[in-house]
C-alpha cells in the first residue's frame, strides 16, 4: 500500500443538518443553525492508501483507525490504551432469552471503566492539538470523569458540572485528576445551564457539552469498527444501544457508512436499536409517534443514570439512524433491567452497567414480540462496569463458612 497517506484525512466538518461546511483547522462549536457538526474525510483516499490488512497489523487500540480521526499528527494523540474492547459470545445468555446468537461488546474494560473514554481521549487530543487550554462540560458522571482525566493527561484544565445525585465515584475520579468540580440539585440540562454561564469566565475554554464539538463523536464511533473488524469484517443483524444524548448511536451509524463507503464491509446495515428507561423515554416517544426530533421528558428518572437524558441535541440524528436501518425504539422499566443486571452476571460472570443491562432487557422484549428472530446475530453494547454502580446489585448474606 502507498505511505503517502496522513495521519488523519480529516478534510473538513459539516453540518449535520444544513450541510453547511467549516474549516476542522478552526475550534469549532455548532452550526449557526444551532445543530452539531460531523467530522468528514477523504474517503477516497483512505480506499486507495489503506487496506483492512494495514489495520490488522497496528496496535490493538482505537488509534488503528487513524486515518478515520481527527488528529493530524500522530504526536499529539493523548491515550491511556483505550479501544479494542472485547466482543464476548453470550451463549447461555442468548439461551436464556431465545437469541442463541448474542454477543457483548464490553466497553467496561475501558481506562476509566465506560466507553465514555474513547469520545474523551479524541475529544481531548484534539482540542490539545487546536490549542484549547481547558475544556468545559455537564455530565451524568461518567462523561466528565473520563474527560477529567484525559485533560489531567494533556496538561489541559477541565470544568465539570454533574447532578448531584450522579455516582460518587465519579466525582472522586474528577477530584482525583483536578478537575474544577460543581454540583447541581437537577438533571444535566441544570448543570448544562450552569457551563453556559461560567464559559464567558474562563477565556479560551471549549465547550465539550454533548454534540457541542465536532470530537466526541469520532471517539465513539470507533465502537462500530471494531464490531466490524471483529467479526471479521461482516455486520451483524441487529446492534442495540443505551440511548441517552445518543452519541454512541449516532457514532456506530456513521462508521458503519463510513465502512461501506470505504468497500470494507458490504450487505445491509445492522437495524438499529435505542433503548431507554421508561422513566426517562424521549426518543422512544417521537419513534412511535414517527417525529423527526423528540420533545422534553418531564421529571426524567432512572437507576440507569447515564441515560436521564430528558431532550437530547442529536435527537434527530438517532431518530434519523433508527428510520435508516429500518430499526426501533424501545423503553424498559427499572426492575426489569436490574433483574437482568443480575441475571448477566450469574449467568455470563459479567458485572454490567445498568445502562448495559437495559439492552439486555430490551432483546428480552424484541424476541418475544417478535421484532428479533430467534436466527438473528445481535451485539449489544454494555456501555460501563457494574463496579460504578455497586448500590444497583447489594451483596447478599455470605454462605456459611465449611
Amino acid at each position: 500500500m502507498n505511505t503517502c497517506v496522513p495521519y488523519s484525512a480529516l478534510s473538513h466538518l459539516e453540518c449535520s443538518r444544513c450541510g453547511t461546511g467549516y474549516d476542522a483547522r478552526q475550534v469549532q462549536g455548532t452550526c449557526t443553525c444551532g445543530a452539531p457538526l460531523l467530522a468528514r474525510y477523504d474517503i477516497e483516499r483512505i480506499s486507495a492508501q489503506v487496506s483492512r490488512a494495514d489495520i490488522a497489523a497496528r496496535p490493538p487500540d482505537l488509534w488503528r483507525y487513524h486515518e478515520l480521526l481527527p488528529v493530524t499528527d500522530a504526536r499529539r494523540v493523548i491515550s491511556l490504551g483505550e479501544g479494542m474492547t472485547p466482543l464476548l459470545p453470550m451463549p447461555r445468555l442468548g439461551q436464556s432469552i431465545g437469541v442463541p446468537g448474542l454477543w457483548m461488546k464490553d466497553e467496561g474494560l475501558t481506562p476509566t471503566g465506560t466507553f465514555k473514554a474513547r469520545g474523551a481521549a479524541v475529544g481531548v487530543s484534539r482540542a490539545a492539538e487546536l490549542g484549547v487550554p481547558g475544556v468545559a462540560m455537564p455530565t451524568n458522571g461518567n462523561a466528565g470523569a473520563a474527560w477529567a482525566v484525559y485533560a489531567a493527561r494533556a496538561g489541559l484544565r477541565s470544568l465539570i458540572v454533574m447532578p448531584a445525585a450522579a455516582p460518587t465515584i465519579t466525582r472522586a475520579e474528577c477530584a482525583a485528576a483536578g478537575a474544577e468540580l460543581y454540583l447541581v440539585d437537577g438533571h444535566i440540562g441544570d448543570a448544562g445551564a450552569m457551563i453556559a454561564a461560567a464559559l464567558p469566565g474562563r477565556p479560551g475554554y471549549q465547550n465539550v457539552s454533548t454534540l457541542k464539538e465536532p470530537y466526541r463523536l469520532e471517539g465513539k464511533k470507533t465502537m462500530g469498527y471494531e464490531i466490524a473488524e471483529q467479526l471479521g469484517w461482516r455486520l451483524p443483524d441487529v446492534i442495540i444501544y443505551p440511548a441517552g444524548g445518543g452519541v454512541g448511536i449516532i457514532g456506530i451509524h456513521k462508521a458503519l457508512r463510513e465502512l461501506r463507503d470505504l468497500g470494507w464491509v458490504d450487505g445491509k446495515l445492522p437495524r438499529l436499536v435505542a433503548v431507554q428507561a421508561s422513566g426517562c423515554a424521549p426518543i422512544v416517544a417521537a419513534f412511535t409517534s414517527g417525529a423527526a426530533e423528540s420533545q422534553p421528558w418531564p421529571d426524567a428518572r432512572t437507576v440507569a443514570f447515564g441515560i436521564t437524558v430528558p431532550k437530547a441535541l442529536g435527537d434527530f440524528l438517532v431518530l434519523s439512524a433508527l428510520y435508516a436501518t429500518e430499526g426501533t425504539a424501545v423503553a424498559v422499566d427499572d426492575t426489569a433491567l436490574l433483574a437482568d443486571q443480575r441475571l448477566v452476571a450469574h449467568l455470563e460472570g459479567s458485572f454490567i452497567c445498568p445502562e448495559g443491562a437495559a439492552c439486555v432487557t430490551a432483546v428480552r422484549l424484541l424476541r418475544e414480540s417478535g421484532w428479533l428472530a430467534e436466527t438473528d446475530q445481535v451485539v449489544v453494547l454494555n456501555t460501563g462496569t457494574g463496579l460504578k454502580y455497586p448500590h444497583t446489585m447489594p451483596p447478599g448474606e455470605p454462605a456459611p463458612a465449611r
